[in-house]
């Protein structure tokens, strides 16, 4: 599992298409979203575990970046390649790539 700064992201999505995978609960997507990102819920994953491609790059995503550096290192403990954490979350996103992007 590899951190990745906002604008690292920011970057690799104008070449590439990783899978943002939001690991925020539902009321927190209602305020602020990346597009194209799948929501799953931290608690859900488990069970919705199939609908990710082990193979394809994955970016965790949550608040602060938290939950997320715990849903990747579940992940790549589950035979996932290529996991990535957002270190800051959506919040340091916003922060610097986009500052339109509600904080919370």
């Amino acid at each position: 599992m590899r951190q990745i700064q906002p604008l690292e992201l920011s970057a690799w999505l104008a070449r590439a298409s990783p899978l943002l995978l939001d690991v925020r609960e539902d009321w927190e997507v209602s305020l602020c979203a990346l597009p194209g990102s799948l929501h799953v819920p931290m608690r859900q994953l488990p069970a919705r575990l199939a609908e990710l491609d082990a193979s394809h790059p994955i970016v965790c995503i949550c608040h602060h970046g938290g939950r997320s550096l715990q849903v990747a290192l579940y992940l790549e403990h589950r035979g996932f390649e290529a996991v990535f954490n957002l270190e800051g979350g959506i919040d340091a996103w916003a922060r610097q790539v986009d500052p339109a992007l509600p904080t919370y």
